[in-house]
């Protein structure tokens, strides 16, 4: 059924990963495309485009084409997507052509959602494109037995989209998909700054922040961090200082967001199942996981064994490139 080239793709709205059969991850780079408005050409993609966010000349645009785990932008997706390809190509030394693609989308896409990623991968020239929910790709590469009668439960925090979602036996048996997830994170550091201070920081200012100094919803020893930025009465630049319990605060929205849809999540839950969310826990995947104290903040608040999965930046790539082996599988347990 399948050709030669068989690949994954993490469809990130912060990040996009391309998985191989016989390499694993080929390509992990942010999914930023650098777009010249004149002639609507490519100048620059992933690591390089981020480079260029807030510091171009008005004819060249730092484009984030995927908002909230879906495509926002058709077009603009298209060609990244075509370079990265192109990329890979490159970097194995043999073109990709009429590979088999399978591909994550968020819980909560609608069909016209899906159906855009499917047209956008098509494109490129893929022979098969499957279609696989984020969260069953994450429990895959995080090791779960999701094939089981048991129950893994998966919240998977990306940039756009936080997913939740209890798999048994290959399928989804309850779900929650939220538009929270990193980027939301930033913004809010980036409402806070400018609500308490009067200064205006960039994107990825604010993410460096929530790297360097953000917390779950614990106590923690306090750190602070120097931050730069445009103050808005002058417009000249300035330089603050702000403290790890500032930066916990204006996250607080955003983790109690995370928080409820997994409480949600639970309470949907078929009694035969919990039991093994008891035993087993819960697996947390994505960049949120790394956020200091997520892991320790969730198993008080749930009153569960929280596990953070080996390798959370990965785990939906790694998993869309496996389930390539069990897709008839899964594709039955969906039906």
């Amino acid at each position: 059924m399948f050709s030669s080239a068989e690949i994954g793709i993490d469809l990130g709205t912060a990040n996009l990963l391309i998985y191989t059969k016989n390499k694993g991850i080929v390509f992990n780079e942010p999914s930023v495309v650098a777009i010249d408005t004149r002639t609507k050409n490519v100048i620059a993609i992933g690591n390089e485009a981020k480079q260029m966010i807030g510091k171009t000349p008005q004819n060249i645009v730092p484009v984030r084409p995927l908002k909230d785990g879906v495509i926002a932008d058709y077009d603009v997706t298209a060609q990244m997507l075509k370079a990265m390809l192109k990329k890979v190509s490159k970097k194995l030394g043999h073109s990709l052509r009429k590979p088999s693609v399978i591909v994550c989308t968020p819980t909560g896409a609608t069909s016209v959602e899906r159906r855009a990623i499917h047209n956008a991968i098509k494109e490129y020239g893929a022979k098969y494109v499957h279609l696989i929910e984020e969260p069953v790709a994450a429990a895959i590469g995080a090791g779960l037995p999701v094939e089981e009668p048991v129950s893994n439960m998966v919240v998977d925090i990306g940039g756009g989209t936080s997913e939740v979602a209890i798999i048994s036996f290959g399928g989804i048996v309850s779900a929650r998909s939220v538009r929270v997830g990193g980027d939301k994170m930033d913004q809010s550091i980036i409402h806070y700054v400018r609500r308490e201070y009067n200064i205006l920081i960039g994107e990825r200012t604010a993410e460096n922040v929530k790297m360097g100094i953000g917390h779950a919803l614990v106590n923690h020893e306090l750190q602070t961090m120097e931050v730069r930025g445009r103050d808005m009465v002058t417009g000249l630049p300035k330089t603050i200082t702000l403290s790890s319990s500032e930066i916990q605060s204006a996250l607080k929205e955003s983790l109690e967001q995370i928080l409820e849809a997994i409480q949600n999540t639970l309470e949907n839950c078929p009694p035969e199942l919990s039991g093994d969310i008891v035993d087993h826990g819960i697996t947390l995947t994505g960049g949120g996981a790394l956020l200091k104290g997520m892991q320790e903040w969730l198993a008080g608040e749930l009153d569960v064994p929280v596990h953070v999965a080996p390798d959370p930046l990965a785990c939906v790539a790694i998993g869309t490139g496996k389930s390539l082996k069990m897709i008839s599988k899964l594709q039955k347990a969906a039906k």
